[in-house]
């Protein structure tokens, strides 16, 4: 553990925003060293506003991960979802603005003046440079971005494959204001092993489902017992219609089963001891659109 009680100490509040699937999660699992939360190739698979905890030396930095910002979205949970981001950039000592290599469209223009509009110092992050054959058109995409406010700094880099992962470490580091730690050096996220369990959950559902379900489910653990050796885990699985709960359970219960499997070696994996996990689907007609039951999955914070 780190000793704080002697000498300066640095620690601030670091959001990290962006469009829709530019990779914030990912970037947030890669710099803490563990995974906090889920990851697909699907955008919009974060809901809520996770932090992750990043220690070194005399210096915390505290990342807030959140949902990708989307000005064309209608329903309810969406809107919750970009409302959610936007007040991160509210709380943030430093903002990650993260854009993908070569990419800037209405969507990241929409979200850069959201950021001007805050008034926070930030970080210019250029994702995703693994997926760039020619690493020469990267200046003057560079030098563009640049042109349109004024960054802290810039970082290229690869949440993929960590490729200049401790150079963004090294430029938060630098701008970081004075003050104790926020969390104990070791502690890694403020989300406990339940929403762990909840996301993981989540995670396989929608790499395992179509386009059009995976935004109409969630998940909430709602009993976990520790026993010596072994976990207990009952999680239920929220849809919207029955023709939903028939394509996440699957013929013959085997969709189901698929996603339990992947889910319980993922929690083995992450919590180092086995899970018995047992999944219900339920349907509840408009939970997407209902307040109440976004903040009861705490999608959305009471006030």
């Amino acid at each position: 553990m780190t000793d704080t009680t002697e000498g300066t100490t640095r620690c601030g509040m670091v959001a990290l925003v962006g469009r829709p699937n530019v990779g914030k999660t990912t970037l947030m699992n890669r710099m803490v060293g563990e995974k906090l939360a889920a990851i697909t190739r699907k955008p919009h698979t974060t809901r809520n506003r996770i932090l992750g905890i990043v220690t070194q030396d005399r210096d915390q930095i505290v990342l807030m991960d959140t949902p990708g910002i989307d000005p064309d979205r209608r329903k309810l949970i969406n809107q919750t979802l970009n409302r959610t981001a936007v007040q991160a950039l509210g709380d943030s000592d430093i903002v990650c603005l993260i854009i993908e290599a070569l990419q800037f469209d209405s969507g990241d223009a929409f979200i850069l003046e959201s950021l001007k509009a805050a008034n926070r110092p930030a970080v210019l992050v250029i994702n995703k440079v693994d997926r760039v054959a020619d690493k020469a058109a990267l200046l003057p995409f560079i030098e563009a971005r640049v042109a349109e406010h004024d960054y802290l700094g810039v970082v290229p880099l690869s949440g993929k494959t960590g490729k200049n992962l401790q150079g963004l470490v090294e430029e938060l580091r630098k701008h970081l204001p004075a003050g104790p730690f926020l969390y104990d050096p070791e502690q890694l996220s403020d989300r406990p092993e339940r929403f762990r369990a909840e996301e993981m959950i989540r995670e396989a559902l929608l790499e395992r489902l179509g386009q059009e379900v995976p935004y109409a489910v969630a998940v909430r653990v709602d009993d976990w017992e520790d026993a010596p050796g072994i976990t207990h885990i009952d999680a239920v699985i929220l849809v919207e219609r029955d023709s939903q709960k028939g394509i996440v359970i699957g013929k013959g219960a085997q969709m189901l089963k698929r996603i339990g499997q992947a889910a319980r070696e993922q929690l083995e994996s992450l919590l180092g001891r086995k899970i018995m996990l047992r999944l219900t689907v339920r349907v509840e007609p408009g939970w997407s659109q209902s307040p109440r039951a976004l903040r009861d999955l705490g999608i959305e914070e009471s006030r």
